[in-house]
Order: C-alpha cells, then sequence, then structure tokens
C-alpha cells in the first residue's frame, strides 16, 4: 500500500509539474521549479528563465494549475462520500441538486445583474455556493418529511426531482433574459481561465477544512457501508451522520463550483479508481479520491487548453467525455452483477 501511495504522490506531482510547462509556450520543466523556487523561497532566479516565463509560469499557469487540483479533490471526495453515505455508486452532489442549485444563483448574476452591497466582486461565487448549499438542505428536509428514516432512496429520488424543478427555473430565466445567455452556457460548463490567485486563496482553505473534517468520519463510513441497520446496532447515529456528511460534501461541492462553473464526471470516476486501486477502506478513499481528483482534473484542463489549441475548449465538456463512457459502464457492470 505504501509503494502505492508514494507512486501517486510522485503521479501528481509530475502532473502538476507538466501542466504548468505545457502550453501554447513551453517551457522546461526545471525552469517551472525554478520560477517557484524563486518566487516561495526566495531562491536565485537562474539567467535561462526569462522574465516572460517566469511570468507565465507565475501569473497564468501556476494558480490555474493549483486551481484545477484543488476543485478536482473537492469534487472527488464529495463524490466519494455521496457514494458512500448513500451506499450508490452513481450518487453524487449533482444528483442531489447542487450543481442545479448553483447554476440558478449563477443565473441570478450573469442573467439579471444581481450584485450584493460592498461584495460586487465576489457576487457570483457567494450565491452560487448559497444556493448550492441551500438546495441540499431543501432536499433534505424534503426527504425527512417524506421519509422520517430518510432511506437513501428517498434522498436520492427527492434530490432528482428538486434538481429538475430548478433546472426548470433557469430555463424559463433563459427565455427572459436572453442578453446574458451565452456568457451564463459558458459558465455552466466549467472554466479555470483567467481566475488567477484569489480563488487558490480562498478556496484551498475551505476545501482542506473540508475534507479534513469529514476525515474525522472515516470510522462511520467504513461500518455505514455494510448497511445501515448493523451501523445502528454497533451505535452510529446514522440520521445525524449522513446530515452532517451530506451538507459537508455539498458545501464542498458549492463552493467550487461557484468560483469555476459546473464540472460533471470528475466525482464519479476518481471515486470508483481509487476504490478500485487502494481498496474500500476510508482511511484511504478520502485522502485519495483528493490526490487522484486532483490529478484527473488538471490533465483534463491540460487537454481543454492545448488539444485544439488556440481554441480553448470547456473543461466540463473534456471531463463529459471521459465521464460519460465511464458512467454508462458502471451502470450496465451494476445490472449485469444485479441480474
Amino acid at each position: 500500500m505504501k509503494s502505492k501511495l508514494i507512486i501517486a504522490v510522485c503521479i501528481s506531482f509530475i502532473a502538476v509539474i507538466l501542466a504548468i510547462a505545457i502550453g501554447s509556450v513551453n517551457i522546461l520543466p526545471l525552469n517551472v521549479l525554478r520560477v517557484i523556487g524563486h518566487n516561495v523561497f526566495g531562491l536565485e532566479l537562474s539567467e535561462h528563465v526569462t522574465p516572460a516565463h517566469a511570468s507565465i509560469v507565475w501569473h497564468q499557469r501556476l494558480p490555474r494549475t493549483l486551481l484545477a487540483f484543488i476543485a478536482g479533490a473537492a469534487l472527488s471526495v464529495s463524490g466519494a462520500i455521496m457514494q458512500s453515505v448513500l451506499r450508490n455508486p452513481l450518487a453524487s452532489s449533482y444528483t442531489l441538486g447542487v450543481s442545479s442549485g448553483a447554476s440558478l444563483g449563477a443565473s441570478l448574476v450573469i442573467l439579471m445583474g444581481v450584485t450584493l452591497p460592498f461584495l460586487s466582486a465576489l457576487t457570483l461565487p457567494i450565491l452560487g455556493f448559497s444556493f448550492g448549499l441551500g438546495t441540499i438542505l431543501v432536499v433534505m428536509a424534503l426527504a425527512r418529511q417524506l421519509d422520517i428514516r430518510m432511506e437513501n432512496h428517498t434522498i436520492i429520488l427527492t434530490g432528482m426531482v428538486f434538481a429538475l424543478f430548478i433546472n426548470s427555473i433557469t430555463t424559463l430565466m433563459f427565455t427572459f433574459f436572453r442578453e446574458g445567455v451565452q456568457n451564463m452556457i459558458f459558465w455552466q460548463m466549467g472554466t479555470f481561465r483567467l481566475r488567477g490567485w484569489v480563488p487558490v486563496y480562498i478556496l484551498f482553505p475551505i476545501v482542506l477544512s473540508g475534507i479534513l473534517f469529514i476525515s474525522r468520519f472515516k470510522w462511520e463510513l467504513d461500518v455505514m457501508t455494510f448497511g445501515e441497520e448493523q451501523a445502528q446496532t454497533i451505535g452510529v447515529n446514522i440520521r445525524r451522520v449522513k446530515l452532517i456528511l451530506l451538507i459537508t460534501a455539498a458545501a464542498l461541492t458549492g463552493s467550487t463550483i461557484a468560483f469555476v462553473g459546473v464540472i460533471g464526471f470528475v466525482d464519479l470516476v476518481a471515486p470508483h479508481i481509487v476504490r478500485k486501486i487502494f481498496g474500500s477502506a476510508h482511511r484511504y478513499v478520502i485522502p485519495m479520491s483528493a490526490l487522484v481528483g486532483g490529478i484527473f482534473m488538471v490533465v483534463s484542463d491540460l487537454a481543454a487548453r492545448t488539444v485544439t489549441s488556440p481554441v480553448e475548449l470547456p473543461i466540463g465538456a473534456v471531463t463529459a467525455i471521459i465521464g460519460a463512457p465511464f458512467f454508462a459502464y458502471i451502470y450496465f457492470s451494476r445490472r449485469k452483477k444485479e441480474a
């Protein structure tokens, strides 16, 4: 297991460096390390590094790549938690309507021009996060009214129905506010372009705190995977733990898509890869989902900006091209096992 962990860490480091080095202007990986060493540790900048290359690395590609890694980690851990808590390999925060809620919040900003007093620059991420998190709270409240035991299938069906309702509202807004539709569609497909360091500074502590908090429930998650009745017998407060974990997972997703837009399938693909390689114990699933999700997103972003250069593909389209066949594979494999 240690060798697998070491290999995963090395792959993530290599992926990040290559993502920074490769682009419209290729930069030697060694020079990338020199620029990072100069800005972080104050090391002497080599004469082999031009000011233009140093600026590209530090002000454009490094924050973009780090943001991609953080977003991938957050979405992947969120998906892993959803799948474990709801005991459904296809469960995700998107299934429960988080992305739909965030899209509704973004629509208010992009289509209707809503701004928050004194926080106009952060209106989009704040409303996106608030609506995304608010959606999961409403879904959980509705599910509890329908089923006091809050069975997993009740939560999933409630989330799907409520997501459809929110999507219909967003579609109506597209009809009445046509001027910002193109920008809204672009946001819904996700992008890391021209985000800078600010989202990294804001998102990193949020995501790190969320993952560390979720890690405290690794024992409960291990027990719940064997069934809720067994978990209750051992002494796990199922409703409380389920509510806390689902809200935290939704907060990770909501805070991420609030800054970078809607990016799907990462939360489905990465956790399944992790469970296949590292097993189902959550002391490994949680941190390795963050690592694998980060790698997956960094590689996807690299493909998005290089495959059709100079035209940049929406990151959501790239992850969907990879994730949709994987989604189908999971679904039909499960159907065959059940049969």
